[in-house]
């Protein structure tokens, strides 16, 4: 400690070594204190993306010495770079950009003051991992619970022998007009699945109405025309065609040949079927899958010959097509829809008025969470900010 003697006084000096802190350019005012002991620890219960960093305010935040703090972090022993910043007033952050697993972080949390900053000490290393469950997705196993729950519970309400309700769709109610009209005629039935392989939900939807249409024709003594553009598909349809035979007690009737593989190749296959279509002569046409740009084809083909056509695809740029061409068309969901109510099985009508139920659940929500969301953009009244804040927490991440 150095003195120095002046006249009667005598001036001591202290030396010190600094905390690590630095002034602003220009500025009179010290430096923050730097904060207290940082922590770093993985959030738990998450997807492995988040640290969570802790620190002891500085000790001159209640001085309005300290503006924010600015964390920053340093991956596998690399240099600090800044996260994001917190209020003044604020002992914890949660870091969420560019996290991964198996990398080591460390964190510092520096106090900026107009007098530059004061940065704390870093952190021990911490590493993230991600968790069999995740709480940030705990409202998706509240909706899925409920589904679930909707779902079991109307399947018991059908085995009970309570009727569920399911409003008409009128292709399906063609299709006893349809096959019954082939009959009299003495003319076959065509039925196309799309065009796509079994991996395609609208082709399992089309070969599941195929069951209910198929058990229809046996008993009706009709024939059926089915050509497929993908083998595997011709397969389910024979299995499934002959289920159908033998539930309508005609087994014998049931033919191989009438289901069977003509090529994968797109306008190859409608040549086809366009072919069989003139001369054959169906009375009754239904297309029910994925189609592509062939759909208007085969309607039109279809329409030609005059034959009674219901149709039905998810596909939103076909639609217009089907409309206009055919006499009935399942638009959208009504395709999966339809063979619960063609078959009117306990399953299938339980899975669907549950399914119903869910999407109700989730407009109720959209339509909630819009009109308090537009209404927060014009008042800041307390029950619109408290319910702001439930919809947040159910499906928002949390902040």
């Amino acid at each position: 400690m150095p003195r120095f003697l002046a006249g009667s006084a005598c001036f001591s000096f202290l030396l010190m070594s600094p905390v690590i802190a630095q002034e602003g350019p220009g500025s009179s005012s010290p430096p923050p204190a730097p904060p207290g002991p940082v922590s770093a620890a993985d959030r738990t219960w998450d997807a492995g993306g988040e640290i969570i960093v802790s620190w002891e305010p500085s000790p001159d935040a209640d001085r309005a010495g300290v503006t924010h703090y600015d964390i920053q972090r340093s991956a596998d022993g690399g240099a600090f770079e800044s996260v994001g910043t917190a209020p003044a007033g604020a002992t914890e952050f949660r870091d969420d950009s560019g996290v991964n697993e198996n990398i080591e972080y460390s964190y510092q949390v520096a106090a900026v003051g107009p007098g530059g900053e004061g940065i704390s000490s870093p952190s021990a290393s911490v590493t993230t991992h991600i968790d069999w469950f995740n709480r940030d997705r705990g409202n998706i196993l509240i909706l899925m619970l409920i589904v679930c729950g909707s779902i079991t519970w109307y399947i018991e309400r059908a085995r009970a022998g309570q009727k569920l309700y399911i409003r008409k769709i009128a292709g399906m109610d063609a299709v006893t007009e349809a096959v019954g009209r082939a009959t009299e005629m003495g003319q076959p039935v065509l039925y196309i699945a799309g065009i796509q392989d079994m991996d395609d939900v609208q082709t399992v939807a089309g070969l599941t109405i195929l069951g209910s249409i198929s058990k229809m024709i046996a008993e009706y003594e009709t024939h059926l025309l089915m050509p497929t553009s993908r083998s595997l598909v011709m397969s389910t349809a024979r299995e499934t065609v002959k289920e159908s035979y033998l539930a309508a007690g005609r087994p014998d009737a049931y033919r191989d040949d009438s289901i069977y593989y003509v090529t994968d190749e797109q306008f190859g296959f409608v040549a086809h079927v366009d072919g069989l279509m003139s001369r054959k002569k169906p009375a009754a046409c239904f297309y029910l899958g994925a189609f592509f740009a062939e759909s208007l084809i085969l309607a039109e083909t279809g329409n030609s010959i005059g034959a009674i056509q219901v149709a039905g695809t998810a596909m939103p740029t076909q639609l217009p097509f089907f409309v206009a061409a055919c006499d009935y068309t399942l638009i959208g969901e009504e395709l999966f829809a339809a063979s619960a109510y063609l078959s009117q099985d306990e399953k299938m009508l339980g899975s669907l008025k549950g399914q119903d139920f869910g999407k109700l659940i989730a407009m109720i929500f959209i339509v909630t969470g819009g009109v308090f969301s537009t209404l927060a953009a014009f008042t800041e009244a307390a029950p619109v900010a408290m319910v702001n804040r439930l919809l947040g927490l159910l499906w928002g991440s949390p902040q």
